[in-house]
């Protein structure tokens, strides 16, 4: 009897439906994508409507659609594989006294001016070792076009091919090429330089950024950062300097003589990498990149501004109130960045102090605690009192404040390669570690201010013995007076 039941066909009535079978098979496999939207097994097999079981079933499909598409389409990772900064030749340096002499011996600059000058370089908390370009060592400086060129390529053709020996990268494997320098902006541009010289790819990317100021490299990096994202497989590179001899000023208005004594020789290039491999071997991964700028006020605007003088002589003007200016394009940066990276508890403060502001007309405005998630900061080297003033408003304590305070010491304000040797100075003191975030945050003429985060993603050793700082970190920090 056992056998011949056994082979007797089933009734109908309770064969397994069609859509049971394709369900069970859905329910298996994504069980834990679904478990929210199904109560309960038994009931689902109990359905008999087919109709009804249809919709259910497309419902589960467009929802693994929808997962499917969530998951694929997140961008993948973009790392910081590597960088590496100019240490300006010892010939190119340019003590204070050999500064004003050439200035005093070159007969443009009055008596007031040559003052002015040699006031504002022992105040300016840089030292007797920072360097300017050859082309103006010269009596007079030399500052036309073929000496501008020379420079290119004294700054930006030792940092790549210390770059790429660095990262094992050919020049043939980079598919993205950006450069950012401010005041030189040659035809052919600076990007066909580079790649006529290392012979790369006809199909590489390149742009060429100008008139950012010294905040292009953080904008660099948001730039390329977009970049990355739609062309998979990559490797973006960024070189970022300022080339000085096409930005001497030779009049005597004060607020355009402060661009001569502050700014110095500097370069960085920076390698980033979508690619997976990359992951084994990066220094930093990419966290956050947030950009703000106030173009749009008038007052803003023309806090730095290049124009000609009265006599025609061009030259960058420095307003007075650029420090003001400053702290109000930094406060809508980090308004949008503290909205993304701050934990919950920071973000209540925030809140319950503007309501008390609003309406019970406080007068204490809460600043949230960012040394909650970032361990080291990269701040602008624009000179003394801004680094100071930029530390006081974000409650940054003295050592976080050390590695601009020393870069601007021993190199000057280098415009936007300046961020870099910030975090060079890190590595070589062995401060960043594993899990560390690094805030690199660049201002500059517009007014613009752009913020980039990185995550340590691999123990940073033995960078004392290398780069810019390595015959000299062991002297640092030291003490400066204001």
């Amino acid at each position: 009897m056992e056998a011949i039941s056994n082979n007797l066909p089933l009734p109908h009535a309770i064969l397994p439906h069609p859509f049971s079978l394709l369900a069970n098979h859905l329910l298996s496999k994504l069980s834990i994508f679904l478990w929210p939207f199904i109560f309960s097994l038994q009931t689902f097999l109990l359905l008999q409507n087919s109709k009804l079981m249809f919709h259910f079933v497309l419902l589960c499909f467009l929802l693994l659609c929808f997962l499917l598409k969530h998951f694929l389409s997140k961008p993948s990772p973009i790392y910081l594989v590597d960088f590496s900064c100019l240490k300006p030749p010892s010939h190119c340096r340019v003590p204070f006294a050999t500064f004003i002499e050439n200035a005093s011996m070159w007969e443009v600059f009055d008596t007031e001016s040559i003052d002015f000058m040699d006031k504002i370089l022992h105040s300016s908390g840089q030292s007797e070792e920072t360097c300017l370009p050859p082309a103006l060592h010269y009596i007079p400086p030399k500052t036309h076009h073929t000496e501008s060129i020379k420079e290119v390529q004294m700054v930006l053709f030792p940092i790549l091919d210390d770059l790429l020996a660095k990262t094992n990268v050919s020049p043939l494997d980079i598919d993205i090429l950006m450069i950012n320098c401010s005041g030189f902006c040659p035809s052919p541009s600076l990007t066909s330089l580079v790649i006529g010289k290392y012979s790369m790819r006809s199909d590489i990317k390149s742009y060429n950024v100008s008139g950012m100021g010294c905040s292009a490299s953080a904008l660099c990096i948001d730039m390329a950062q977009n970049l990355l994202r739609v062309h998979k497989n990559s490797n973006a590179l960024l070189l970022s300097t300022e080339i000085l001899s096409t930005g001497w000023y030779s009049g005597n208005e004060k607020s355009k003589l402060l661009i001569n004594c502050l700014f110095r020789m500097g370069s960085a290039a920076i390698l980033l990498s979508n690619k997976k491999a990359a992951n084994k071997t990066a220094k930093y991964r990419l966290v956050r990149t947030r950009r703000a700028q106030r173009a749009f006020d008038d007052k803003a605007y023309f806090s730095a501004f290049r124009e000609e003088d009265s006599d025609g002589k061009l030259g960058v003007t420095l307003k007075r109130d650029l420090l003001n200016v400053a702290g109000e394009t930094l406060r809508a940066n980090i308004s949008i960045l503290g909205c993304d990276i701050l934990p919950l508890s920071e973000k209540f403060r925030c809140g319950v102090s503007v309501i008390k502001k609003k309406f019970l007309k406080s007068d204490q405005t809460y600043v949230p605690n960012f040394k909650t998630v970032i361990q080291h900061f990269c701040l602008p080297c624009s000179g003394r009192p801004v680094i100071r003033e930029i530390g006081k408003g974000l409650k940054l304590s003295e050592r976080d404040i050390e590695p601009a305070l020393m870069t601007l010491h021993r190199f000057g304000n280098q415009s936007s390669s300046s961020l870099w040797y910030e975090l060079a100075y890190l590595e070589a003191k062995e401060r960043v570690h594993k899990g560390d975030k690094v805030w690199l945050l660049g201002m500059g003429s517009g007014p613009k201010c752009n913020s980039v985060v990185f995550q340590c993603i691999s123990p940073i050793v033995g960078e004392y013995k290398k780069g810019p700082w390595a015959d000299c970190i062991h002297q640092y920090p030291i003490i400066t007076m204001d």
